[in-house]
């Protein structure tokens, strides 16, 4: 039996893609294992869009490490209401790990290349809009995919805060891990397979 060219050519590209996507996912396993880890406060945004399946849109929260303050906007970043016009409240922050939780720090200075490489964040938007925040959101929310058969866990009873772990990579934003939930102090992480 004879492979035509044209098979071969189709099991060359079909092999060419496996390739692709799994030296994706050995990237992603090796920077689970050797990158730095932190739980971060999160809040949960449209849990499900059908053309993706079923996943939680999380903001990540982050408190400001020592040192770091946040920008205070100017009069022309509000509008007439008091509230920010979205993205005139937006500066660059740098993150890392302090007692296993996420913190944001000064950016790091990356040269020609910092803007592609900036992570941005806003002020607390539960802070008041003139005063100093202590926390900041990551303006670009991660996606954590869950199963079909579970029920959403972003739906939390009163006192309990979802939170999630997740893997700081060297450029771009976090990726999470799992999910946690805090309640009195203690944080648990869930079981959602």
């Amino acid at each position: 039996m004879t492979i035509s060219s044209r098979t071969r050519k189709g099991l060359v590209l079909a092999a060419l893609h496996v390739a692709i996507v799994a030296s994706l996912g050995a990237k992603l396993l090796i920077d689970r294992a050797i990158r730095p880890r932190a739980w971060a406060r999160v809040a949960p945004i449209d849990p499900d869009l059908p053309i993706r399946g079923r996943y939680l849109r999380l903001e990540l929260e982050a408190p400001l490490g020592p040192g770091f303050s946040v920008p205070v906007p100017n009069s022309a970043s509000a509008n007439t209401s008091g509230a920010y016009v979205y993205g005139a409240d937006w500066f660059p922050i740098g993150l890392d790990v302090r007692d296993h939780q996420l913190v944001a720090v000064p950016p790091p200075d990356a040269g020609a290349n910092a803007d592609a490489n900036a992570i941005y964040a806003r002020a607390d938007p539960r802070a008041e809009p003139r005063t100093s925040a202590r926390t900041v959101r990551l303006i670009e929310p991660v996606a954590y995919f869950i199963p079909e058969h579970i029920d959403d866990p972003s739906h939390r009873s009163a006192g309990e805060e979802l939170w999630a772990e997740v893997t700081i990579p060297r450029h771009g934003a976090p990726r999470p891990i799992r999910l946690g939930v805090k309640k009195n102090g203690v944080l648990t992480p869930l079981d959602v397979r």
